[in-house]
């Protein structure tokens, strides 16, 4: 049986990189970690670890991307796959936005970049808390 997955969604390679060095500092060989630097490429990783009957905790998603924003694509996870944490991390999300989300996909919390390692393992944990 296959680890469970967080998955990090930006469209900026380096916070990508910069996510998956905290998360696995932090959690080590606990989790798979996946990322995707669209909310379409996100959706295909999701279709792609369902069928193969991965599991996905955590999504750390970005608000501002080309395509679909942030607040959009956690919406459209939630329907689906409801039990997901869903965190948002931006520079510049509207409150609006974040409302939405918080509304419609249940989101777990939002982090403004630049983020503090610690907030983000510290949400994370909790969101894990209610799994």
């Amino acid at each position: 049986m296959s680890k469970p997955v967080i998955l990090c969604v930006d469209d900026e390679k380096v916070i990508l990189d910069s996510l998956k060095i905290q998360l696995k500092k932090e959690f080590q060989n606990t989790y798979l970690y996946e990322a995707a630097e669209s909310a379409d490429e996100a959706l295909e990783i999701i279709e792609e670890l369902q069928e193969d009957e991965i599991t996905i905790l955590v999504i750390v998603s970005d608000w501002l991307m080309p395509g679909m924003k942030g607040d959009e694509f956690l919406i459209e996870v939630h329907k689906r796959f409801p039990k997901i944490v869903k965190i948002m991390l931006t520079g510049q999300a509207d409150e609006t936005a974040v409302e939405q989300a918080k509304k419609y996909a249940n989101l777990h919390s939002c982090l403004h970049k630049p983020w503090n390692s610690e907030d983000l393992i510290n949400n994370i944990k909790s969101g894990l808390s209610h799994v």
